[in-house]
């Protein structure tokens, strides 16, 4: 682990946000590698914990700008359990205290509002908006034609929610568009976009959708098992 990837675990974690380190660490290489041949968006920042790790991995590469698209009223999970949200100031706050205000460019849109005036072509995409199967479909359809050939997509909560999944199933390892589509252990999926891939392409899309199929399968049966072991636990303890 390099210093300067310490540093900014130091920064993220005192930012509120749904984001594993690990997953920082990938939107980190992943901004760190693109070239300029287009920008950085990002559709969902909360409170700015994944735009800081895009930030400051854009600028330890080319410094591409990166477009951080929130209306910061949160999304519909979000609103069944607070009464009301605004985002906006604590997101302004914690991009200038990571240092990276120079790079971010905010858009208090939602992502439908954004692409329909967004004139930028786009080098590496990260969705992690509203997780409803519609909204997810809507927000690959209305990006993809902007994305550049070789750009990187990237989807979030990819195991836990139904409607990133069954997106990423249908228009990622399915599909005749990506290549080289890899996954963290935990729920981030990401992928090359081309104009049409090879049949081994497809092969190695299909293979990592059945590993990503073994993960999920051993993600739940550890989920489950903690909270059998605890309530086991509990049993036991009540008794003695």
């Amino acid at each position: 682990m390099t210093k300067e990837i310490t540093e900014i675990k130091k920064i993220t974690n005192g930012v509120e946000g749904w984001l594993t380190d690990e997953e920082g660490e990938t939107l980190y290489n992943l901004a760190k590698n693109c070239t300029g041949r287009g920008v950085i968006v990002e559709i969902g920042s909360w409170k700015g914990k994944s735009t800081i790790w895009l930030a400051k991995g854009s600028n330890a590469g080319n410094k591409t700008k990166i477009y951080a698209i929130d209306p910061h009223n949160g999304s519909p999970e979000h609103q069944k359990v607070f009464e009301k949200i605004n985002t906006l100031e604590s997101f302004k706050k914690n991009i200038k205290n990571a240092k990276v205000e120079d790079i971010v460019y905010p858009i208090v849109k939602t992502s439908e509002e954004a692409a329909a005036s967004f004139d930028h072509s786009v080098e590496l995409i990260f969705i992690d908006g509203n997780h409803e199967y519609d909204s997810v479909k809507k927000d690959f359809e209305i990006w993809f034609p902007k994305l550049i050939n070789n750009g990187t997509i990237v989807f979030h909560d990819t195991t836990q929610y139904e409607g990133p999944k069954k997106v990423v199933k249908d228009n990622l390892y399915m599909s005749r568009n990506f290549r080289h589509i890899k996954f963290t252990e935990t729920s981030m999926v990401y992928a090359k976009k081309v104009e049409q891939n090879s049949t081994m392409d497809q092969i190695e899309n299909r293979c990592a959708l059945y590993s990503k199929y073994l993960y999920t399968i051993k993600f739940y049966t550890k989920y489950w098992m903690d909270i059998i072991k605890k309530k086991i636990g509990k049993v036991l303890l009540h008794k003695k």
